[in-house]
């Protein structure tokens, strides 16, 4: 396997070392949600971010170590917890945000937005992907899970935004991109890619290359099994859509039952494997998908939107199915918001079960954070535990949303966060201990500079 360091990339920094460093800067806050696998509140907490931008003490300020002298002290007057991870999303396509809004899914695919994209530049991909990042950040998001096209345009928006991304390539079979050297040369692309610059790289690691083959159903075996190697071989990520709709995959469920009993007749599954939607699933494929480690990024509300159904959140859950929260693509959401995520999440599964106590607040606010690290079989992200990234998110608790602030129980906190709180409440963010938001907005790129070319983007691709 290569080096995840990038020593020479034009894209900075790589791997960083692991061993203890001094500690730079504290964070000091009434409430802090490391979210532990516990989901505990702490109270008049710390967390500590070293020079590399790692974590390190988080806890009570009457247990913390004291600080250097040149520690520097911020207080953070309100809640501290990690950013949300966003575990699917295709976020160059707010360029493309109500096109096609009343179609159900395939004839929206092939209709509108597969004839749009066709349209689209490397630049275009770009500010649209800026434009997403810069939303995603100032709503407390600090990754996302990218399927899409031109990757390095996605990853250099995302370096220049400051947040911290999953890239899986898009490998896709259709006769219209053919210039791209069909799925074969998609796929040595990315593996000459990491093979090159390494898994992760940029500063703070801001940057993973992954596989995205499409799904089953856009691409031969051949296509899947070869991608499940080369990513076996670079410990890469294989990212695809997997049972999004009753009607896309019929043909595979003839053959083999379903999409994941064909995959894992395939041994496509090994290694790290992430399945977006995974909406219809029965019990064999969910007991398939717990067996072999594969983690789904629920989407349920772009499911909702385009008729698809809703991913049956509860089983999978209690399967032990490693399991985040994605937006999908911002054209068919239509935004990047993961806190409506994460609410949608809970009523349409409490919905499903007929249940009001079938998911929990903390259950929820677990897979937009550490669950979604899982999904993305990461541990180095998605909780304020000592040694993963310094990716922080400060929130204002004097809201409406927190009607009784930090006063409230530890129970009632949780509650208020997942179910009142939101995108509004996000006050400040750091991404690998660097200040990328500062009260509400972004500092590493000017807000209408990233809208006034996504919009001249925009305006040259519907002509």
């Amino acid at each position: 396997m290569p080096s995840d360091g990038t020593a020479g990339s034009r894209w900075g920094v790589g791997a960083l070392d692991n061993a203890v460093m001094p500690i730079t800067r504290r964070l000091r806050a009434p409430v802090v949600l490391p979210c532990d696998e516990t989901c505990s509140v702490q109270r008049d907490a710390v967390v500590d971010i070293d020079e590399q931008g790692r974590l390190g003490y988080c806890g009570p300020r009457a247990t913390a170590p004291e600080p250097d002298a040149d520690t520097v002290v911020r207080d953070c007057p309100g809640l501290l917890m990690p950013g949300l991870v966003n575990t699917h999303a295709h976020t160059p396509m707010t360029l493309l945000r109500g096109m096609g809004g009343d179609l159900p899914l395939l004839r929206w695919l092939r209709e509108v937005v597969w004839p749009a994209e066709a349209r689209l530049r490397p630049s275009d991909i770009r500010a649209g992907m800026q434009l997403g990042s810069m939303e995603m950040l100032t709503a407390g998001v600090t990754t996302s899970a990218e399927m899409y096209f031109a990757p390095e345009s996605v990853a250099d928006a995302v370096l220049e935004v400051g947040s911290r991304v999953v890239i899986a390539s898009a490998v896709i079979d259709m006769p219209d991109l053919g210039g791209l050297g069909g799925w074969q040369g998609m796929v040595d692309r990315i593996s000459r890619w990491i093979d090159s610059d390494g898994l992760r790289f940029g500063p703070g690691e801001r940057v993973e290359l992954a596989y995205g083959p499409h799904s089953a159903y856009m691409l031969p075996t051949e296509a899947l099994c070869r991608i499940s190697e080369q990513a076996r071989e670079r410990g890469a990520l294989v990212h695809t859509h997997v049972a999004e709709t009753a009607e896309e995959d019929a043909e595979q469920r003839r053959s083999h039952g379903s999409v994941p009993r064909m995959l894992a007749e395939l041994g496509v599954l090994e290694g790290r494997f992430l399945a977006a939607h995974g909406v219809h699933l029965d019990d064999t494929d969910i007991a398939v998908l717990a067996e072999h480690g594969v983690s789904v990024a629920h989407c349920p509300g772009s499911n909702a939107k385009l008729a698809s159904g809703t991913a049956r959140l509860v089983e999978l859950l209690r399967a032990g199915v490693p399991l985040g929260l994605g937006t999908d693509g911002p054209s068919s959401n239509d935004d990047v918001d993961l806190w409506e995520e994460v609410q949608f999440a809970g009523m349409l599964a409490r919905l499903r079960e007929g249940d009001a106590d079938a998911v929990r607040a903390s259950e929820l606010l677990l897979a937009a954070t550490r669950g979604g690290a899982r999904a993305l079989h990461r541990s180095d992200i998605g909780a304020l535990e000592s040694g993963r990234w310094a990716d922080v998110v400060h929130l204002d608790l004097d809201t409406p949303a927190f009607v009784r602030g930090s006063e409230a129980t530890d129970e009632r906190i949780l509650s208020n966060l997942v179910w009142a709180a939101g995108a509004e409440c996000v006050r400040d963010v750091w991404v690998a201990g660097e200040q990328v938001v500062d009260t509400g907005e972004p500092t590493r790129v000017e807000r209408d500079t990233v809208l006034k070319s996504a919009r001249a983007a925009a305006r040259r691709i519907e002509g």
